[in-house]
């Protein structure tokens, strides 16, 4: 489902009707922030030791987080199952049970590693996803963030805040995708013999 249709049928469920969590913002109105060590807001109250502030912040940001996680949740979860089964019904696998490697240990140690290779590249592109997906988490919850800066941008036409934020998602994207690279390389001694 679209991240903006879940975010306010979000905040209609578990703020408007069940009043469990906070509606929009970082912090209650009546909350001040801890003085600014990281510029991470729960960080910085639990060096500050608000436990009451690192509280109400995670409360703030229980829905936004959420509603980014939650969409993208059912993508790696599929990804998982599919590769997973995929691993295994290969042959090493078949040996190793015949060998009698426990199952457990034949799981997480043979067949998840080989599992998670594709996986991984789908983890990176969600991850490059959720930086375009922060402008519409952050408009619906009211978070002051990067995201709603560059929607009051392009409402002022400021067309060098637009370029800026176009540039740091292009560049954090890049750097998800080396680090996607870099995982699978680890990840697969295949491409490794191959270099």
């Amino acid at each position: 489902m679209p991240l903006f249709w879940l975010g306010v049928m979000a905040l209609v469920f578990f703020y408007g009707r069940l009043g469990w969590l906070p509606g929009g913002g970082r912090l209650s109105p009546y909350g001040l922030p801890p003085r600014s060590v990281t510029g991470f807001l729960i960080l910085d109250a639990l060096l500050a030791g608000e436990w009451g502030v690192a509280a109400d912040a995670l409360k703030h940001l229980a829905l936004p987080a959420s509603c980014l996680a939650f969409v993208h949740v059912g993508l790696v979860a599929r990804q998982v199952r599919a590769s997973l089964l995929e691993v295994l019904a290969q042959e090493y696998i078949r040996t190793a049970r015949a060998y009698g490697v426990p199952p457990r240990r034949l799981l997480y140690r043979h067949a998840l590693r080989n599992a998670l290779i594709p996986t991984v590249t789908v983890v990176g592109l969600a991850l490059g996803d959720l930086l375009a997906g922060a402008v519409v988490t952050e408009t619906i919850f009211a978070w002051p963030g990067m995201g709603s800066y560059v929607v009051d941008s392009i409402a002022f036409l400021d067309f060098p805040a637009i370029m800026g934020f176009t540039l740091v998602v292009a560049t954090g994207y890049t750097v998800v995708n080396l680090v996607v690279d870099l995982v699978t390389l680890l990840l697969d001694p295949r491409i490794r013999a191959m270099g």
